[in-house]
């Protein structure tokens, strides 16, 4: 089986910055505590002036079972409904699997 890695990005309204860091800031401990999750980290990069400009989560699961586990928790579910209105646009989500070297 294949590790599902995941890397996701947000874009959040520009009044909407804080906001947005915390939801998605809430989704660290539970996820990470979730079986199957092995790896889920926070990044943001800020622009010339030091302020937060767009985020990052780079997630690593064990299988797409586990990544599968993790969209139907109610945590997943919660900050879904809420990180949306957020943004200036979709969160631009890429699955990703790791090419084994021969």
């Amino acid at each position: 089986m294949s590790k599902i890695i995941v890397l996701a990005s947000f874009y959040p309204k520009k009044d909407k910055i804080n906001e947005a860091k915390e939801v998605i800031l809430s989704m660290i401990k539970p996820t990470r505590s979730e079986e199957g999750n092995e790896l889920y980290n926070f990044y943001e990069e800020k622009n010339n002036e030091g302020k937060s400009k767009s985020f990052y989560l780079f997630e690593v699961y064990e299988d797409s079972a586990a990544l599968d586990f993790h969209k139907n928790t109610s945590h997943y579910k919660n900050y879904r409904s809420k990180i949306e209105e957020l943004l200036e646009k979709p969160i631009e989500v890429k699955l990703l699997t790791s090419i084994d070297s021969i």
